[in-house]
């Protein structure tokens, strides 16, 4: 009998029940739509945050910088070269290879970090700078003297005036990564993808080869099988490497050992990757390190993100701000809107309550009849706002909006899901914070939707019906078989 009597009246009041359908549509598909593009933010973010430091990494560790004045000034890169006059213009060149930020961690340091509880695995890098200068002197010409008119001042001859000549060099600098290659999934290099030839063997811990970014494969016209000199050293490049997104951490990627004897930094890292062995353990591991290595300063994700800025910022802040407000007060207002259309259609249907109370039916009975309609309409309006949600979110990701995001200085070092990282001291320029520093990505905008999403959707749906019946239920409670013989009368 409910549900026939259910159906009847649905059917009967269509216009009615799509009107309070659609109005919760409205809020239940704008909800979806922030949800969604919310979470596209949090993905633009770590996509951010990846393309710095690689996949998964939580949060950085850095010895504070030293103060203004101490900064060690004996270490700035020397070039040497040979002006004698050889009878050739020979083009001479001369490299330097420098610790970024010219500070280090002992290796010993990877231990320590990885032994911390929480820790799931740890791994050091070195990142160099190399910086290489090139040309040649160029001789000039002596003019003769015009020799002296007899009689004139200053007889004799002169010895001339010299032209030309002097020196034109350039500057080519790239960065340079040694990577562990024992421990392939953590590191910066696990922000990029090889699209030609392969990445590090286990096997290769001191081989003379190197993997290349690829945008500066192009640039330098190299490919797999070329080589590549640092320092005089001649390095194989064994594969191109494309970053997934933004650029890539470092121009060329050798093995750790390697960096460490160009760099003349043997059992020295710069920084230690460190996977954590639950996203929830972050706070405890950071305070871990910060107890445990003392004159270490620890930045997480978090502390990062909080320094991009640009137009991803901006959409982050409209989209957890602006838009969640907005969501909640159309939802609010659906719902009123929804109880009141109910409330009324009651009152048009004081008739029919009456009767069916004269009838023998209880005012439970008619409550929940009156429930039971506003649910189903309820119902409904979560069905079209699913739809009208999940369309929304595929038109954003189908239109893919680029939006620019600007690492700031303030972010000393950076992160994403799943590790951490230790650096030495220096947060100066070509440390942690040097690679952040500036660092602007592209990242095109989509609007994922969850299980999660369609679940709250249903949720709300039901909700709102039930508020609308709610409003509908307790009026109908309130009327008398009486009421009824005076609308007939």
């Amino acid at each position: 009998m409910f549900f026939t009597y259910l159906r009847r009246e649905l059917r009967r009041r269509r216009k009615s029940a799509l009107v309070v359908a659609s109005g919760l549509a409205l809020g239940i598909a704008l909800v979806i739509v922030v949800s969604s593009v919310s979470a596209g933010m949090g993905r633009a973010q770590d996509k951010v945050l990846e393309s710095l430091y690689g996949l998964g990494t939580d949060m950085t560790v850095t010895k504070a910088a030293k103060p203004p004045g101490e900064n060690d000034t004996s270490r700035r890169p020397r070039f040497e070269f040979d002006a004698k006059d050889s009878g050739d213009d020979e083009e001479q060149s001369s490299d330097r290879v420098m610790v970024q930020g010219f500070q280090t961690l002992a290796s010993s340091t990877v231990g320590k970090v990885g032994a911390q509880d929480g820790v799931a695995d740890a791994v050091g890098g070195l990142s160099l700078q190399v910086l290489k200068v090139s040309g040649q002197f160029k001789r000039g010409e002596v003019e003769k003297a015009q020799p002296a008119q007899p009689g004139g001042p200053g007889g004799g001859s002169g010895g001339g005036d010299v032209r030309g000549g002097g020196a034109a060099f350039g500057v080519d600098s790239f960065s340079v990564y040694g990577t562990d290659v024992t421990e392939p999934a953590l590191g910066p290099l696990t922000s990029s993808k090889a699209s030609s030839g392969r990445t590090f063997t286990a096997s290769e811990t001191d081989a003379k080869v190197a993997v290349l970014d690829s945008a500066y494969a192009k640039e330098k016209k190299l490919k797999v099988g070329s080589n590549v000199t640092i320092s005089g050293t001649k390095y194989k490049v064994i594969g191109i490497a494309t970053a997934d997104s933004g650029d890539a951490a470092a121009n060329v990627y050798i093995p750790l050992k390697q960096a460490q004897t160009l760099a003349d930094a043997k059992n020295k890292v710069t920084t230690v990757y460190v996977r954590v062995t639950d996203s929830q353990r972050i706070d405890g591991v950071k305070s871990a390190v910060q107890k445990n290595i003392p004159g270490t300063t620890v930045t997480t994700s978090a502390d990062l993100a909080d320094t991009v800025s640009g137009s991803l910022s901006t959409a982050s802040g409209l989209a957890t701000s602006v838009g969640k407000w907005l969501s909640i007060a159309v939802l609010v207002a659906a719902f009123l809107v929804a109880g009141l259309l109910t409330s009324s259609a009651v009152s048009r249907r004081v008739r029919e309550f009456g009767t069916l109370k004269a009838l023998g039916w209880k005012s439970g009975r008619v409550t929940r009849q009156v429930v039971g309609e506003a649910l189903v309409n309820g119902l409904l309006g979560g069905v079209l706002g699913i739809a009208a949600g999940v369309g929304g979110a595929y038109l954003v990701t189908a239109i893919s909006p680029t939006l620019t995001a600007q690492l700031g200085v303030g972010g000393a070092g950076g992160g994403g899901a799943g590790d951490v990282m230790v650096s030495g001291p220096g947060g100066g320029p070509g440390g942690a914070a040097g690679q952040a520093a500036g660092k602007a990505v592209d990242i095109a905008l989509t609007a994922p939707v969850s299980l999660t999403t369609i679940g709250l959707a249903v949720v709300l749906a039901a909700a709102g019906g039930l508020i609308a019946g709610g409003f509908g239920g307790w009026r109908a409670s309130r009327l008398r078989p009486a009421d009824a013989l005076r609308r007939v009368a």
